[in-house]
């Protein structure tokens, strides 16, 4: 492989093993002669070198959401680069789930785990007795002694509430999980901060917590805030499945998104790009969270003992159509006229707004919005 890519053994094995010091042109003359040669790594001679099993763990609350099962796709891509099969093992946010991980009950067959919690706290995780390696993601209370990757959520909640006073909005509701910490904590520390900014009043009434994160809790609670004597003209939910649930409850009470409440969401979840308006959200770069994941877990695997980094993944704010508006060439766009039918039929259904067969285009988002994004620091 290295001679079909004209570089030398060791720039091969430094492509194959996702060294960061390889110029990105040699590094796609390697890829192209793995594509060519049909070149996988043999994970059993490098048990054997290594001293490895070749399989990583990846503890998530729950694969029936989206942004997980996106999250798990791009780590399970960047180990197989790596030479690493992920092992998946899904807690759903319990407690006793997520001690089995802690415990290490399957450290005999995996050389690390990459491993999201809900449940237990900073000194639970700071407290396990197994030794393999592990890299924490998202936000919860995280010991000083263990490496963790995250999202920004303060800063880009900022800026998502920071966005929506732009539009000229002061009535700013959040929709977030009932919690005093972890992510939703951080998220509505980012909405207080942008609020205080802008000298806006900090409204308990408009901030409901929710049990779930489903696109059921966002509808219920976009209810509940239309149903106020003053309802909101802005809404920052949490993440966009709740953002998404929101919408189609304003759709439903005959409320126009967004101008009448403006919406936003977190995730930038494909569901997002497709509705009918488009929803803006926060957009985390899952490749690079799932990159710098990896990269961290394979040098504590080969021995490295430094002290625990905390890596910090870049985002970016893509305003859509539920702030910024539909664009006008689509509003003004003809609708065909379509014939009659042969046989009778019933009156025409109005169209559903969220559902992907409408047939106007939404897979044109505004652009992201300018200068607005978060940053890689270490």
């Amino acid at each position: 492989m290295a001679e079909r890519a004209g570089v030398s053994v060791k720039t091969a094995s430094n492509v194959l093993n996702h060294h960061p010091h390889v110029k990105a042109s040699t590094r796609e003359r390697v890829e192209a002669a793995m594509a060519e040669l049909h070149y996988r790594p043999n994970l059993s001679a490098r048990s054997l070198k290594h001293g490895r099993a070749g399989f990583l763990a990846l503890a998530v609350p729950a694969m029936d959401s989206p942004y997980f099962a996106e999250l798990a796709a791009r780590i399970t891509e960047e180990a197989a680069a790596l030479g690493f099969i992920v092992l998946l093992d899904v807690t759903r946010g319990d407690a006793d789930a997520e001690r089995v991980v802690l415990e290490g009950m399957r450290s005999h067959v995996v050389d690390g785990v990459i491993f999201s919690p809900l449940a237990l706290s900073a000194d639970e995780i700071g407290s396990r007795a197994d030794s393999l390696p592990m890299v924490l993601l998202g936000e919860p209370p995280v010991p000083s002694d263990v490496d963790h990757i995250a999202v920004d959520s303060v800063a880009a909640a900022r800026a998502a509430t920071e966005h929506l006073v732009a539009q000229g909005r002061r009535r700013i509701a959040a929709v977030g999980r009932e919690t005093t910490r972890g992510t939703a904590s951080a998220r509505l520390l980012g909405y207080r901060q942008a609020l205080e900014a802008a000298g806006l009043a900090y409204d308990g009434t408009l901030v409901i917590g929710v049990p779930h994160v489903e696109r059921a809790d966002g509808h219920a609670a976009m209810q509940r805030l239309l149903a106020l004597p003053e309802p909101p003209d802005a809404v920052f939910c949490f993440n966009d499945l709740m953002a998404i649930g929101a919408l189609r409850a304003c759709v439903e009470a005959g409320v126009s998104v967004p101008d009448e409440v403006a919406i936003i969401g977190f995730d930038d979840i494909a569901e997002t790009r497709y509705a009918n308006p488009t929803v803006s959200t926060i957009s985390p770069d899952l490749t690079g969270l799932a990159r710098a994941a990896l990269e961290l877990l394979s040098r504590r695997i080969d021995g490295h003992d430094g002290p625990a980094e905390e890596v910090r993944v870049a985002w970016t704010l893509e305003a859509r159509e539920t702030t910024l508006g539909v664009p006008e060439r689509r509003r003004s766009q003809p609708t065909e006229e379509v014939p009659a039918p042969d046989r009778p039929s019933a009156s025409a259904a109005p169209v559903d707004p969220l559902d992907p067969a409408d047939p106007a285009d939404p897979a044109d988002p505004v652009a992201a919005e300018a200068g607005v994004t978060g940053s890689v620091t270490r």
